[in-house]
């Protein structure tokens, strides 16, 4: 019997959504481009700018050699897409092949949610994605910032206050262990799928007391 991964495209690029700058840098609405960072370190990839791609790049081996490109578009979060755009016509990689991992508010802090497809959820970095590829079908993995503590459905200005600052220094120390899930389960991924990948990762929770 064939592993899962072989009945599916494998991933080719995975894609951390952020803003560049060090204005945005360690900021909540950043922890795709830290699990980038993280991926990189792990792979011994090293990411450099790239002008073509409108961010920073790199190439190398991943999971038993595969062949795997890294991305952060430094077009800045709402252009994200344009970046996405240029690697994947340069390359010609199909949308499936095509891994996004990005901040999420829905979920809690602790938590990833990994997904094969599906809308962008309000996410801007996301719209401008799946405009540039003109798809919807390619995987996701969020990652849970949490909500304003002031509310749940915070007016506007306390969600951006929110996006753009930085973790407490608990949180950043669940952030540091939710990273290594994330390396954990995009391993998983490219060995035997994203369902399998699904089944172990999606209903983890790393707690504030848990972490180390």
């Amino acid at each position: 019997m064939p592993e899962s991964a072989d009945l599916q495209t494998p991933l080719q690029l995975i894609v951390g959504l952020g803003n560049p700058g060090a204005k945005y840098e360690q900021t909540r609405h950043n922890i795709g481009f830290e699990a980038i960072d993280a991926l990189s370190r792990t792979w011994q990839i090293p990411l450099a700018e790239h002008r073509k791609f409108h961010g920073y790049f790199g190439e190398g081996s991943g999971v038993r050699g595969q062949r795997i490109r890294l991305l952060k578009p430094t077009t800045y979060m709402n252009l994200s897409g344009q970046s996405i755009r240029a690697v994947a016509d340069w390359y010609k990689l199909p949308p499936e092949s095509i891994l996004v991992i990005y901040d999420d508010m829905d979920l809690p802090i602790g938590k990833v949610r990994l997904r094969e497809s599906g809308s962008a959820g309000g996410h801007n970095g996301m719209k401008s994605t799946i405009a540039h590829l003109n798809s919807q079908n390619f995987p996701r993995l969020r990652i849970g910032i949490g909500v304003p503590k002031s509310s749940p459905k915070a007016a506007d200005g306390a969600v951006v206050s929110h996006v753009l600052g930085r973790f407490s220094l608990s949180e950043s120390r669940v952030m540091a262990e939710v990273l290594q899930l994330v390396v954990d389960a995009v391993e998983l991924s490219m060995k035997q799928g994203i369902p399998k990948a699904m089944s172990l990762y999606n209903n983890r929770s790393i707690e504030l007391n848990q972490a180390s």
